[in-house]
């Protein structure tokens, strides 16, 4: 990587030590008629600085852009939206507002220099890897260009740490499956069990949660979204030398924990205060600090 490498996190000691974390709610409803995909609009939430001092090792929360086409199922996804701005299209699922949210979280709740604006990227941008975590949502339809294919694997070969969130049931597996293999043919997603220190790292977290929509939630009881995605699955992939280079968060939905933390209190406290955030925070946490 070529920014400060494992961006060191400068000495990331994290403010809450993860005992008795206390959340205050923010409503920062949206308003459904105008959804404003851009990020001059901060929906409410809060303005910061980073520290000058620090300013070449901010934390920033990377968005993939990526494109969809024909899935092994034949299904045409809905492509990147070729319109001005950001609308259209699966890779911009939750945004901005979960990528506001939980910056603004990984800024109050850590001690960590985070970038208040996040920022997001496509594959195939030499500025790729200017930024050591990168996320992407929704990869149950995605297909990768063959360029994206070869941009991802160098990137993640040479530090860079993927996320990938939001996708349930078989068939999105297998496309994701077939698509991440076409990157790295040799290397298979391994499950991470619940005592490895990605669920412990920061937050203590009781279980492997499974975070569904806000809207599954609240209308439907359950925590899955489809029958064949009742167990939520954390899945790594590994580098040579035992680095997580990615971790697949499958029949579960952290962005949505993030985005919709404004809508409903009871949601808020049960999945987003619980789970989402903590979760998400040890992810990060881990991936730049190993």
């Amino acid at each position: 990587m070529t920014k400060s490498k494992r961006l060191i996190l400068i000495l990331v000691i994290v403010a809450l030590s993860g005992a008795g974390l206390v959340f205050a709610q923010r409503y920062s409803r949206r308003d459904p008629r105008s959804y404003d995909r851009r990020y001059d609009n901060r929906r409410g939430v809060p303005e910061w600085r980073p520290d000058r001092e620090f300013s070449h090792d901010v934390f920033t929360f990377v968005r993939i852009r990526y494109s969809s086409g024909y899935d092994r199922g034949g299904y045409y996804g809905r492509g990147w939206g070729r319109g001005r701005g950001f609308s259209g299209g699966n890779w911009a699922t939750d945004y901005p507002d979960s990528d506001l949210n939980f910056s603004y979280r990984l800024h109050q709740l850590t001690s960590m220099e985070v970038d208040p604006e996040g920022l997001v990227v496509e594959l195939t941008d030499p500025k790729l890897f200017d930024y050591p975590f990168i996320y992407i949502v929704e990869p149950g339809r995605l297909v990768f260009s063959e360029d994206e294919v070869k941009q991802l694997r160098r990137y993640l070969l040479n530090g860079g740490f993927l996320m990938v969130d939001d996708f349930w049931g078989e068939a999105e597996w297998d496309n994701f499956y077939y698509q991440i293999k076409r990157v790295f043919p040799e290397r298979e997603p391994l499950e991470l069990p619940y005592s490895h220190p990605i669920f412990h790292a920061v937050f203590d977290l009781k279980e492997k949660p499974q975070i569904p929509s806000i809207g599954v939630a609240i209308n439907s009881g359950v925590t899955y979204e489809r029958e064949d995605a009742k167990t939520p699955h954390y899945k790594a992939i590994y580098d040579d030398k035992g680095r997580i280079m990615s971790i697949i968060c499958h029949n579960t939905d952290l962005g949505d924990g993030w985005e919709r933390e404004g809508e409903d209190e009871w949601y808020f406290r049960e999945f987003s205060e619980k789970s989402a955030y903590p979760l998400g925070i040890n992810i990060v946490f881990y991936a730049m600090t190993h």
